[in-house]
């Protein structure tokens, strides 16, 4: 049994990776959402379960997603003020997932996972195929893409 775990284990990374190495700038960064609302979901369950050590590692995950996934990846020079204001809220969920972990705070936990859930759904809303058939794709790449660096 223990082996048909790694083996699912092995191929789950290699399957995430193939993901990765294939996917579009716009895809990734759904991808870092779905990371990040997953750990805070699993520090949730942790949470009530009372496993605490488990819960802080979850929101450490979830708290690493944030900054060097979603907040690192932001170029404020093309951005501009969407970049910015970005930067805040990503700034903001950061230090609610800590004050969570330090408080054992489910209700914080509910309002990150609320406001990114909220983030996802805006940014997964952008279909860059469908506006490909709408416009330039370099205009739509670009539009796209101004959100920054990723």
């Amino acid at each position: 049994m223990l082996a048909n775990k790694r083996a699912l284990s092995a191929y789950g990374s290699e399957s995430l990776d193939h993901q990765v190495e294939s996917a579009s700038p716009h895809r990734l960064v759904v991808m870092l959402f779905d990371g990040v609302i997953k750990a805070i979901n699993l520090a949730k369950f942790h949470l009530q379960q009372g496993n605490i050590a488990e819960k802080g590692k979850a929101i450490t995950k979830a708290i690493a997603i944030v900054e060097e996934g979603l907040r690192i990846s932001l170029d404020k020079n093309v951005g501009g003020e969407l970049a910015e204001n970005l930067d805040s809220l990503y700034e903001y969920a950061a230090h609610q997932l800590l004050m969570a972990n330090l408080r054992n705070d489910e209700t914080l936990l509910d309002q990150v996972l609320q406001l990114l859930n909220e983030l996802k759904s805006a940014w997964a809303s952008i279909d860059p195929a469908a506006q490909a058939n709408t416009g330039d794709a370099a205009d739509v790449a670009k539009s796209i893409l101004s959100y920054g660096r990723v």
